[in-house]
């Protein structure tokens, strides 16, 4: 095939032993500010070693019989309640020594993490606080030390995210069943950075794609005219399915 190099594995990568693994699941879950214009991750303090008092992504090692998914939902019922929720598989971390656990562990034994990422929406989520985990709400722009690898495994969900938002309706998944053109507008600049689209453009080009119905309703907020309200038509989405939208 032109262009393409096998990689070489060293032989003595050939004379080792098959790796046994332990399996993790990391949440990279998301959450749009749009009162102050922010992209929002969620954290937890750990609470044992490895990282002990450090910050990280919600996370997990997966349980006997239990599926890679329902881990990742496990994980998010214990931190978040919520009513809207868009989750999907992100990645699989599994480099050698990105968990100090394996350089103590006399079986040899790998931590993979397989990742997710959510978006939820930011009004309707309630942390869930007990006595043994700190957990908050944080800029990603603003991001402390992360343990393990979750930086990396953070950056690779944002990028996912922002990519998601140009083909694919994600962003209905945690608006309410109805909202306005500038609900959706914040939304989008908050992920995406002011300069992606300005308004008036944002607004006609959306519009003409056909896929939001006006509901008839207007809505007053503050001294402005009043907003009509839309629906997400999913139908009339179909034809732009994996399609990057115009207005981005």
């Amino acid at each position: 095939m032109p262009g393409y190099k096998q990689k070489k594995i060293p032989n003595l990568l050939n004379q080792q032993p098959l790796a046994d693994f332990k399996v993790g699941v990391d949440n990279v879950i998301f959450s749009v500010d749009t009162a102050q214009n922010r992209l929002l991750v969620l954290l937890i303090m750990r609470q044992q070693e490895p990282f002990l008092n450090q910050w990280s992504l919600p996370g997990t090692l997966v349980r006997q019989g239990e599926s890679l998914e329902d881990a990742a939902y496990r994980i998010m019922s214990e931190k978040i309640k919520v009513n809207n929720l868009y989750l999907e598989q992100l990645y699989t971390f599994g480099g050698p020594n990105r968990d100090p656990r394996e350089a103590i562990d006399s079986f040899g034994v790998r931590y993979l993490s397989v990742s997710y990422f959510a978006l939820v929406r930011f009004e309707e989520a309630e942390l869930i606080a007990d006595k043994l985990t700190g957990i908050a709400w944080y800029p990603v722009k603003q991001v402390p030390q992360l343990a393990f690898d979750h930086k990396e495994v953070l950056a690779y969900g944002h990028r996912r995210l922002r990519n998601k938002l140009e083909y694919s309706p994600v962003a209905f998944e945690v608006l309410p069943e109805t909202f306005t053109l500038n609900d959706l507008y914040q939304l989008y600049i908050t992920v995406l950075g002011d300069n992606f689209a300005d308004y008036s453009n944002f607004r006609a080009r959306l519009l003409k794609l056909g896929f939001l119905s006006d509901t008839g309703i207007k809505i007053s907020r503050g001294a402005g005219r009043p907003a009509s309200l839309y629906k997400f038509d999913a139908e009339a989405f179909a034809p732009f399915k994996d399609k990057p939208l115009v207005f981005i």
